[in-house]
């Protein structure tokens, strides 16, 4: 088939794809898929196989241990060794002393195993019925298909609008590329013949298989077992055939006797059904289950594999199944439930046997609940635990618990209505604190802080427990940031970092002063480097610390905002990968965004691009809020001159944080940014002033708090509101002054070199300007000495030094070329072409612009350059170029070139 061709060769270039078989039941998916297998294996292709279990019964992550099987051994020894423990939990190898592991973790291990086989062959990810798989299975399949890279495939078989959850076209994204989804046609009338011919050993006359083909409606499984019941009929004329699939499957299955009916249900209500297992359940002998097996095999309802019973087909599965007495399916499950050891398995055939659960049955739900979550299956948790509410057992506590682990499986919608649920029958007191704090973390991760204030604010006052308060203090803590309540927010962590001493838990007193080194330094109190080092000291290298509380990703972004920035990107970078070994995708994404930022400041904008682009195809697979990977795009593509993307990128993170302006900080600044590099400076301040607003009362003038502060100060300057830049800039100079910080000490004299040179004091600017330049020589940011230099030119030019002010306006121009900026290199040439022409009698004769515009022409530039520079259209620069020959007398630029110099 040309659609299964395309999609191995296409596999053969490098690029992930995935292809969608769909169908009725018997239509022929499996059959296509097998052969799509077949086909991958002859290629040379690593195939790794599993399917959906629609018995309900089995464990979360089988399929994904079945995926794990066919993994060659040492490439699973490879994976870092907390995946490697993950894999093993799902493989139920090892010796179990790993500890709990994560669904994240587990989806990592198994996308470094694909990858790992990838390196050798090409790799085929093959799941047949995926309408059957477990919640937890899907959450991991997702989160590897979605990240794969190079010669992987996935493809899967689905019978839609069955199962328990959603379809796959939904959830399946391979990589980048898009799911072909290939639709299984019923079989032509020939095709029919054929198949049924060669399956049943004999012909059939036209008009049988006219009539087999329309009840069947060409599905080949249906039009087998027509054949099957008109063969064993002899095919009467006027034989009324079975009008549905199911009908047939039913008069099939009640043509066996009744012992071997009671044998198969007992294999269609297992996960993996053994001669042995069966026996047991029955109470006969393994020969005995076996001789009644066999006669459902002559049958062709299973097939006998060694020890294990396999169904020909789901649907005669199904059929077994469905066509039992429920009564008689309860009592199957007891039975299996008594001869099962693993806690899940357990559970779930308890649950199955029960219409109304006994004290035994929720409590072994919950057990296996926890077991599940455990082994890094919280979706298969929460369904463990809604199982028991279902059974009679709701309560409270176990919607909480429930809610918990949907939280973790990233259910938000499910997890908040549980949880306002449980809110209104809850009295205030610990357990009220945690639904609260719970419901709170959702409301953050749609950005609605002030929604989470009140939630938590509610759950400070019911936590009477240290723990509890902690957690709650320091989520408080970190929303209050974003709604611009930064003094609370200072008061905040500083009460969680008290009670977090008071609880004496290690990894809650790192995680609140791991905050509080952050909060404190950006409100101006410098570096309290004891309690980094502490924070550090008490981390948890296990714990799935978000990013705002761990104390690496605090001492790496404390090490970039005192200006060590090589250092703080190798930290970063430590924090970044043990976050992808975790499967942590949105800490993964958070730390991009600040080694973009440290990219940025080094001046290595191709680097930035590359974590840019990163966290925006992390920040699309996640969904949900894009604000940060917005704003960082934004920034680097200003950056780059990219105004246009900056601009809708900006635009874009401006929409979605909505009236959260501390939000979307990074966003406002690249606009003022990006309209100071222009010169448009009342534009520049429309974004700025928001910000200002923000952090007028705001006494920290920090990297990261205060990046908006040098482009709203130059732009009041240049509109002529000095007022409003002279506390701004003492603000920097004190700061920088107190605390040794050489950015606040470059800016801040920077800006008085502005601001003086505004007001006539020609000699203090340049004092300042030169104690800039100084304080950039111990500043590794190139971007910002080359815009000091600048500023240094325009004072010296002003003060008539026209070498001296060519030299520094040289320097700049040199360091913004080098760094690729071109906004700035504009800007820099412009003002090198004021200095070039000299107040002679070309001078005298020539306004700034046509002196300006014959400086760059006579330099070598075409008219386009030239009108590229100065953001003007070619027809401008040719007709001012005219003017000036007419004015000099002049008719060529050779001509220019030399009476300019």
């Amino acid at each position: 088939m040309k659609a299964v061709d395309d999609f191995l060769a296409g596999l053969q270039q490098l690029q992930p794809a995935g292809l969608l078989i769909e169908g009725e039941a018997g239509i022929g998916k499996t059959t296509m898929l097998a052969g799509v297998v077949d086909a991958a294996r002859q290629a040379g292709f690593r195939v790794l196989s599993a399917h959906g279990d629609q018995s309900g019964s089995g464990l979360a992550h089988a399929a994904i241990a079945d995926l794990f099987a066919g993994v060659q051994t040492d490439i699973l020894d490879g994976l870092p060794e907390l995946q490697r423990r993950a894999a093993d939990g799902v493989l139920r190898r090892g010796d179990g002393t790993g500890g709990p592991t994560d669904e994240r973790v587990i989806a990592a291990a198994l996308l470094g195993a694909v990858h790992g086989s990838a390196t050798r062959t090409p790799v085929l990810v093959a799941v047949d019925d995926v309408q059957w798989l477990d919640p937890s299975s899907v959450a991991v399949l997702a989160f590897v298909a979605r990240r794969v890279k190079g010669r992987v495939g996935f493809v899967v078989a689905e019978r839609p609008g069955v199962g328990p959850g959603l379809p796959a076209a939904t959830w399946l994204q391979v990589g980048t590329g898009a799911l072909t989804r290939l639709p299984v046609a019923p079989m032509s009338l020939g095709a029919l013949h054929t198949m049924l011919s060669s399956r049943l050993g004999r012909r059939f006359s036209r008009p049988q298989i006219v009539r087999i083909a329309e009840v069947s409606g060409g599905n080949p499984l249906y039009a087998l077992e027509l054949a099957r019941v008109a063969d064993g009929a002899g095919s009467r004329p006027g034989q009324r055939l079975p009008e549905s699939l199911s009908e047939l499957v039913r008069l099939r299955v009640d043509g066996l006797a009744e012992d071997v009916r009671d044998v198969l249900l007992v294999a269609a209500s297992a996960t993996s059904p053994t001669v042995d297992l069966l026996a047991k359940a029955v109470g006969v002998t393994p020969a005995a289950v076996t001789g009644l097996v066999e006669a459902a095999e002559v049958e062709g309802i299973v097939v006998i594999d060694g020890n294990r019973i396999r169904f020909t087909h789901p649907v005669l599965a199904n059929g077994i199944y469905a066509g039992a007495d429920p009564q008689r399916r309860r009592e199957v499950h007891r039975r299996l439930a008594d001869l099962k050891t693993d806690p899940e398995l357990r559970a779930r055939h308890l649950a199955l046997a029960s219409t109304v659960a006994d004290e035994t049955t929720l409590t072994t739900l919950d057990a296996a609940a926890d077991a599940a979550r455990a082994r890094g299956a919280p979706a298969a948790a929460a369904e463990l635990l809604e199982w028991a509410m279902q059974l009679g057992g709701d309560s409270v506590s176990r919607r909480i618990r429930a809610a918990e682990h949907h939280v973790v499986a990233g259910d938000m919608r499910r997890a908040a209505t549980l949880l306002e649920q449980a809110l209104v029958d809850l009295r205030p007191g610990v357990l009220c604190a945690i639904a609260l704090n719970l419901l709170a973390g959702v409301r953050m991760v749609e950005d609605d802080y002030i929604r989470a204030v009140e939630l938590l604010e509610r759950a400070r006052a019911d936590a009477d427990n240290d723990a509890v308060l902690v957690t709650t203090l320091l989520s408080l803590g970190f929303c209050l940031g974003m709604t611009g309540s930064f003094t609370a927010q200072l008061a905040t962590v500083r009460e969680a970092v008290a009670v977090a001493e008071r609880a004496g838990v290690p990894a809650l007193t790192s995680r609140a002063l791991a905050m509080w080194v952050h909060v404190s330094f950006q409100a101006g109190n410098g570096l309290d480097s004891a309690a980094l080092l502490r924070a550090v000291d008490l981390e948890d290298p296990e714990d799935n610390t978000p990013i705002p509380f761990r104390a690496s990703a605090a001492r790496g972004l404390s090490l970039a905002l005192t200006g060590r920035l090589a250092e703080a990107d190798g930290q970063l970078a430590a924090v970044a990968q043990r976050s992808a070994q975790r499967g942590a995708e949105q800490d993964v994404m958070a730390v991009l965004g600040y080694r973009t930022l440290v990219a940025i400041w080094r001046g290595r904008y191709a680097e930035a691009d590359a974590y840019a682009a990163d966290t925006m195809e992390r920040a699309e697979q996640l969904g949900g809020s894009m604000v940060i990977a917005f704003s960082i795009c934004a920034a680097v593509a200003a950056y780059r001159g990219r105004e246009d993307q900056a601009r809708d990128q900006a635009a874009g993170a401006l929409a979605q944080g909505g009236d959260y302006v501390a939000l979307t900080v990074w966003a406002s600044a690249t606009l003022a940014f990006l309209e100071v590099s222009r010169g448009n400076y009342e534009q520049a301040l429309e974004a700025a002033e928001p910000l200002v607003d923000l952090y007028r009362d705001f006494p920290g003038t920090e990297l990261m708090s205060a990046c908006f502060m040098p482009d709203a100060i130059e732009s009041l300057i240049a509109v002529g509101r000095l007022d409003e830049a002279e506390p701004l800039i003492a603000a920097f100079e004190r700061n920088g002054a107190e605390l040794d910080r050489p950015w606040q000490l470059a800016i801040g004299n920077r800006c008085r070199a502005m601001l003086l040179s505004a007001t006539g004091d020609l000699d203090g600017a340049l004092a300042a300007a030169e104690r800039a330049m100084a304080e950039h020589a111990r500043l590794p940011m190139p971007f910002e000495r080359a815009r000091s230099a600048l500023t240094l030119g325009e004072v010296l030019r002003r003060l008539r030094r026209r070498d001296a002010a060519a030299a520094a306006v040289r320097d700049a121009l040199a360091q913004f070329e080098e760094l690729g900026v071109p906004l700035w290199v504009a800007r820099a040439r412009i003002a090198l072409s004021g200095l070039a022409v000299s107040g002679s009698a070309v001078g005298s004769e020539l306004t700034d612009s046509e002196r300006r515009i014959a400086e760059l022409a006579a330099s070598g530039m075409s008219n386009r350059d030239v009108a590229e520079t100065l953001f003007v259209s070619v027809k401008t620069i040719e007709t001012n170029l005219s003017r000036v020959y007419r004015k000099l007398g002049i008719r060529s630029r050779a001509q220019l070139g030399r009476m300019l110099r």
